[in-house]
Order: structure tokens, then C-alpha cells, then sequence
């Protein structure tokens, strides 16, 4: 079996030269994939499956052909996208997972997250993630008019950058301990995410087993991903 993991890649009709790379590494590393799983802000803003937008339906498009040519395909929401729903998952031919998600890989536990939950430093942002994913407010934001969504997501959009813009570099990373917290509760030696925008392979030690924590890179300046088969985790990147 072979697995390929992106995340972060905040597609925008802006950036249509994340678009192309997004759709070149669809026909090439993601067609020799069994499975491939995109963990979260695949989109740079998703203000709900009604929203009309060409550069979802050419994604969903291009998804689509890659799942009825054999390729499973799982999208978990992120920070950025928490929005997308049954719709878009049933036009590209996707499986939403939850955050977390447990997969089992080479007869091993694998535990897969959006990561934004382990930064529990960050508690401005942390107090708005609760408030946005209580059902009530996904009810309420879903059933909003299409305009007033829009106005929200830009009015988010900005105060997140304002925000990260004067955050020290360890507050808006993950917190250690709550990275060993979790996956030994989940009994994990190798857990996934992305979010941080901190590609990496975190060697670590869970009750004196040797484990590791890898970082999936955003999109920005070099796209990234990580692939896995039977001879391991290969976390690459490459040109835009």
C-alpha cells in the first residue's frame, strides 16, 4: 500500500499557481497512491458548500476523476475550512474524517490531525476554536445568508493575521506535552498534522518506545508532501 499526506495548501483563486502544482501532483504522485488524505485548510476560506465558486468546482472536478480511477481519497477539516460538508465531499468523491482519526498503517496505529488543537499556548485562538465548533454555532453559521458569511470570513481572516503577526513563534506552535498527552492516550508512536506551517520529523519517546511526530509543510513558496509504503515516511518537498 501506498499513502500520500498533504495539508495546508489554502487554495485561492488568487494563488492559481498553488491551484496548478495542486492539480500536477493529483496526476502524478496522487494516481500511484492507493489513498491520499489532505489534513486540513485545503482551502484558504470555505464559507459553506452553497457558496458558488469556480475554483472549487475545478478541484472537486479534478478530485473526482482521481477517486473513480482508484484512489481513495479523506479531507479533514482545518481551521480554514471547517465548513465544508456532505456536498463538496459527495461532488469530489471524498471521505470527511474526523479530527482525530486513527488509520492503521503497516500494521501500525497511526494517528492523523488537522494540529491545530495541540497548540494550547495560543488561548485567544484556542477560546474562538471552541466557540466556532460547538454545533450551535456551525448550525447558526451554516444557515447565516451567503453575504453575512462572507463578511465573517474576512473579518476571521484578518484578525488571524493580525494576531500571528505579533505571537511569539512558541505560542503558535504545538505544545509539547499535549503532543505526548495525546498520543499516549491515543497508544500511538507516530502521529501526523499539519496547521503550524513547520515542516518537520519530530523524533520522540512515548514510555521509552521510540515515536515521531511529523509536520505536513503549507503551500506557500514549495509544496509538500509525505509519502509512506513499506519502506517508510518520506516527507518531500517540491517546486510550484
Amino acid at each position: 500500500m501506498r499513502y500520500l499526506f498533504i495539508s495546508d495548501l489554502h487554495l485561492e483563486a488568487q494563488r492559481p499557481d498553488i491551484t496548478r502544482a495542486f492539480l500536477h501532483c493529483l496526476d502524478t504522485r496522487a494516481r500511484n497512491a492507493d489513498a491520499l488524505y489532505i489534513l486540513g485548510d485545503f482551502f484558504e476560506v470555505w464559507l459553506g458548500d452553497d457558496n458558488p465558486d469556480p475554483l472549487a468546482d475545478q478541484v472537486s472536478a479534478a478530485l473526482l476523476a482521481l477517486s473513480r480511477q482508484g484512489t481513495a481519497i479523506y479531507l479533514m477539516h482545518g481551521n480554514r475550512d471547517f465548513l465544508i460538508g456532505k456536498s463538496f465531499c459527495r461532488r469530489s468523491g471524498c471521505t470527511l474524517l474526523k479530527d482525530p482519526t486513527l488509520i492503521e498503517i503497516n500494521d501500525e496505529r497511526v494517528l492523523l490531525m488537522h494540529g491545530d488543537s495541540l497548540c494550547i499556548d495560543d488561548l485567544g485562538y484556542m477560546r474562538m476554536r471552541r466557540w466556532l465548533r460547538n454545533p450551535l454555532s456551525l448550525f447558526i453559521l451554516h444557515h447565516l445568508p451567503l453575504k453575512t458569511r462572507h463578511r465573517i470570513g474576512r473579518k476571521l481572516r484578518n484578525e488571524s493575521r493580525e494576531r500571528t503577526r505579533y505571537k511569539a513563534a512558541d505560542i503558535t506552535d504545538v505544545n509539547e506535552g499535549e503532543v505526548l498527552r495525546v498520543m499516549h492516550s491515543q497508544r500511538v508512536t507516530t502521529l501526523i498534522h499539519g496547521h503550524t506551517h513547520r515542516p518537520a520529523v519530530h523524533p520522540l519517546e512515548i514510555e521509552g518506545k521510540p515515536a515521531q511526530r511529523i509536520v505536513l509543510g503549507d503551500w506557500d513558496n514549495s509544496g509538500w508532501a509525505l509519502e509512506v509504503d513499506e519502506d517508510g515516511y518520506r516527507l518531500e518537498s517540491f517546486g510550484l
